[in-house]
């Protein structure tokens, strides 16, 4: 067997995203301004993407990212989430807003998906918590086509708490929530990776190398995987 075969399933370092606590946080991330923001994230990666395309978003959480994505009407949209709970709320918000994404519950470490399956893999605020980095990577390589790109934005351990004040700031939330969500990206930044962390789980993955970018909270790492001639 290989060793992701031999490691046991569902397996999450992170607080277990199910029931109550997703239901709150599909509520913490469902404002007005940030549906903007994913809207405009949508449109910023499935750029220059050819029609028809297929993306993944590894790890979706409620769904907002990948609903927008759809609604764009120009590729087709897959979900993987560990979260029962997630998967049942996205694909309800899917079909409230009309669109087709479709939702699986899965492991990043062991999807279940072909070779080369994708042209785009979208990894948003949940790196960080999977147990098994090494093998998420090497899995975003092998579903992604040749000349496909894995873009994971997640939380810079080198964040300051004026950073995540400023992004709190910005999610205009009220006292209560801006005061939780504070404390929740204080922990999870604990378990966030540095620009120097992310790079050598880079140069030990199938991709070898790629771009990182630090900036304000958070990591953009950028990773495509060689055509092979």
């Amino acid at each position: 067997m290989s060793e992701i075969e031999t490691k046991p399933r569902w397996r999450f370092k992170g607080p277990e995203m199910e029931g109550m606590v997703a239901r709150w946080y599909a509520k913490v991330r469902s404002s007005e301004p940030q549906i903007a923001e994913y809207r405009r994230q949508a449109l910023q990666l499935t750029n220059g993407l050819s029609a028809g395309a297929k993306v993944l978003e590894v790890a979706p959480g409620p769904g907002y990212l990948a609903i927008e994505m759809a609604r764009l009407g120009r590729v087709h949209v897959t979900g993987l989430d560990i979260s029962r709970t997630f998967v049942q709320i996205a694909s309800e918000k899917a079909r409230q807003a009309g669109v087709s994404v479709d939702f699986h519950q899965g492991d990043s470490a062991v999807m279940p998906f072909a070779a080369e399956s994708f042209d785009l893999i979208v990894c948003q605020a949940a790196f960080k918590n999977f147990s098994y980095p090494e093998s998420a990577l090497s899995e975003m390589h092998r579903v992604l086509r040749g000349g496909g790109t894995a873009v994971i934005q997640d939380m810079n351990r080198d964040a300051t708490h004026a950073d995540i004040a400023l992004e709190v700031k910005h999610m205009k939330l009220g006292r209560l929530t801006s005061f939780t969500t504070k404390a929740t990206l204080e922990s999870l930044r604990r378990r966030a990776y540095s620009p120097a962390q992310f790079e050598r789980l880079v140069v030990e993955s199938p991709f070898r190398t790629g771009h990182i970018r630090a900036e304000g909270i958070g990591l953009d790492i950028r990773l495509t995987k060689a055509v092979n001639l």
